[in-house]
């Protein structure tokens, strides 16, 4: 089961999408693990992957996101009204948020990645493609990508979030989880955490889990 190992952002947007939202997005999953199962080819790759990239060249001032963009378009007109809301999201936070710190800074490659597993659940939570950046001391921040349209990334879901970042990552300190298309990004100091977010998280991934498989059987 492709939920049992599973990037943060889409279970964060699992867990948080309205009933039919969500449950159309398990319905897409289980298709594409049926899919590749049986040894058909996807979809050519996943465009928020390639769009991160571009942003990550961006912030290291090797690439213009956007002309980067114009070219994302012409491969894909499909994407003709995502590629601008992900990139205006994207600029807005790098432009103008970013200068909340004033201080220099650079982009690093290659970004650290982690997992987290859940024993009891026999699963992992993947949290990988990070935007690294580190300052003139040598410190460390870690940048994750929401990338979801909707549902848009919540306190209580940037909350769970960056308390699993923090498992993946326990020596670093600075974290921030951004919601790209929102421009967006939240840190502990703004959703800071309650204790409860291990619970929570595995109470909300054991809930889907289960809704999953019941799903599952009907595809038999």
């Amino acid at each position: 089961m492709s939920l049992e190992k599973i990037h943060l952002r889409k279970l964060l947007q699992i867990f948080y999408a309205p009933n039919n939202k969500r449950i159309s997005l398990l319905r897409a999953d289980i298709r594409q693990e049926i899919a590749k199962n049986e040894g058909l080819s996807g979809d050519g790759g996943d465009f928020h992957t390639a769009f991160w990239s571009g942003a990550k060249q961006h912030a290291l001032g090797t690439e213009d996101l956007r002309a980067l963009t114009e070219v994302y378009i012409v491969r894909s007109a499909q994407r003709k009204r995502l590629c601008p809301l992900l990139r205006d999201g994207f600029l807005l936070w790098w432009d103008e948020k970013r200068r909340w710190r004033n201080e220099p800074f650079e982009a690093l490659l290659p970004s650290p990645h982690g997992r987290v597993s859940f024993e009891e659940l026999a699963s992992t939570v993947k949290v990988e493609n990070l935007l690294s950046l580190e300052g003139d001391d040598h410190s460390s921040r870690l940048i994750y990508p929401y990338f979801a349209e909707e549902p848009r990334l919540s306190a209580e879901a940037a909350r769970l979030g960056l308390w699993l970042m923090g498992e993946a990552f326990p020596r670093l300190e600075e974290m921030r989880i951004l919601d790209v298309i929102r421009g967006t990004s939240f840190g502990t100091l703004d959703v800071p955490l309650q204790g409860n977010e291990e619970e929570v998280f595995q109470r909300e991934y054991e809930a889907v889990l289960a809704e999953w498989r019941k799903l599952r059987n009907e595809y038999q």
